[in-house]
């Protein structure tokens, strides 16, 4: 990602943040909508689960600029996605929901540089996160 890639993304997430509630649950009626495969993966609290995506999207944006810090963790949370039974490709429609709900949110604010940005960050967590959790394991 280039230095004004990561400065959309980071700028346009903290517009989209004081209304993060709403957000989530625009993201998940979309990613159910159009991915209603995925809808039985989601045993838990729908709110607390929507609270959990922002804060860890908010970690993820806020850490662009040192991937190498937060990759780690973006790892494990993908094992852990795959033991719950999430499949590689459950992650594209999830990047077209989150994108769907970050134009929603952001309305005229969400320009083609500020999609592109985010089509790209996605692209390279979601790619990190397919291989971590498809990686052969040393157990």
């Amino acid at each position: 990602m280039t230095p004004e890639q990561i400065s959309l993304v980071q700028s346009s997430f903290a517009k989209v943040a004081p209304i993060a509630d709403e957000a989530a649950t625009l993201f998940y009626a979309r990613l159910f909508q159009i991915a209603p495969d995925v809808r039985p993966l989601f045993k838990s609290d729908l709110e607390d689960q929507g609270r959990k995506l922002m804060a860890a999207l908010g970690t993820v944006v806020r850490s662009l600029d040192r991937l190498d810090d937060v990759l780690p963790a973006v790892k494990a949370l993908a094992v852990r996605h795959a033991d719950y039974g999430v499949e590689p490709e459950h992650y594209a429609p999830v990047g077209a929901a989150l994108l769907w709900t970050l134009k929603q949110g952001l309305g005229e604010a969400f320009t083609a540089e500020t999609a592109e940005a985010w089509h790209t960050a996605y692209g390279l967590l979601s790619n990190t996160m397919i291989a971590a959790a498809t990686a052969p394991s040393d157990a």
